[in-house]
């Protein structure tokens, strides 16, 4: 037997993609591995995605939470009073392989993880191709480049924030690991208080890999362990809220871990070239829904901003 892993899975209106999710946690192979919990902290949903899932022989509990309270805040609610060796925070549009949880408490229990405090997988599309699985760390030069376009024609100079499947042929160190499959040491989640509830959802994965990485705890890319992922299942329902949520995580962090005058750049950039740029776009394709989701969510950054002073 190796370690121990107590799931968090935060859900809003996922359909039934959350049963799915949990279907494949009953079908892994455990004889190497305990599945000490799994919580799910549904977030207020109104589509009846979290009820009814006592029938599937889990050690599941269920939380249903009067309002949306944000990711970050559900995660450390789900994961709270955990006594398991791993925390493993699972979108729940994903599905797990059978071998996927061995896999990744082989190699966290292995004298080679020692100082690996996060582990993520390879994350595959529906279609079983290679998806999103790890990023930089946004420096100003790496979100330059992406709202400029910049590090597409200039890599070396401003190098992409996401890495390509290219870049991810076989495991390695990282930055970090993306929050669909995020498997953290209890110990450290623990010495590093959780994540950071400012961000109501998107960035807090990347902020606590970097306080990790701080404490002498790296990000590793496991491609050996794979993940299926939708991708945007619940975000998709609300796209002004999910960019706006995108912008103020990314101005959060920026203040968090950036020189002051590089977190006001950013802000400028943000408003006076990207917010530009993405309405001219909605325009040429003619899409006045992503023109009004556009403006509508840098309508929320700019009363932000200015309640911020």
């Amino acid at each position: 037997m190796t370690g121990s892993i107590h799931i968090v899975i935060v859900n809003w209106n996922t359909g039934d993609y959350l049963r799915q999710c949990l279907q494949s946690i009953v079908l892994a192979d455990l004889d190497d591995v305990k599945v000490a919990r799994v919580t799910v902290i549904d977030n207020a949903s109104t589509d009846g995605s979290a009820a009814h899932r006592d029938d599937l022989g889990l050690p599941l509990e269920v939380v249903h939470n009067s309002s949306n309270i944000g990711f970050a805040a559900a995660c450390n609610q789900g994961a709270a009073g955990c006594e398991a060796d791993y925390l493993l925070f699972l979108n729940p549009d994903t599905r797990l392989f059978p071998d996927t949880l061995a896999v990744v408490t082989g190699f966290m229990d292995s004298e080679r993880a020692a100082h690996i405090g996060i582990c993520g997988g390879q994350i595959l599309d529906p279609a079983g191709g290679p998806a999103l699985s790890c990023s930089r760390f946004p420096t100003l030069p790496v979100l330059f480049g992406r709202i400029t376009g910049l590090d597409l024609v200039l890599p070396r100079l401003f190098p992409s924030h996401h890495l390509t499947p290219a870049e991810t042929r076989h495991s390695g160190l990282v930055d970090q690991v993306i929050g669909a499959f995020f498997l953290v040491r209890r110990e450290l989640f623990t010495r590093l208080g959780g994540f950071d509830t400012r961000y109501f959802t998107y960035y807090e994965e990347v902020d606590f890999a970097l306080r990790a990485l701080r404490q002498g705890f790296r990000s590793y890319f496991l491609k050996e362990a794979r993940i299926l992922h939708a991708g945007s299942v619940s975000s998709d329902q609300v796209r002004d809220v999910r960019l706006y949520h995108s912008l103020r995580s990314r101005l959060i962090y920026a203040r968090r871990h950036w020189p002051r005058w590089q977190a006001i750049l950013l802000a400028v950039l943000t408003l006076g070239v990207e917010l530009p740029a993405r309405l001219t776009m909605a325009l040429l394709r003619r899409s006045r829904s992503d023109f009004s989701a556009t403006a509508s969510a840098y309508g929320m950054l700019v009363g932000d901003l200015r309640r911020a002073g």
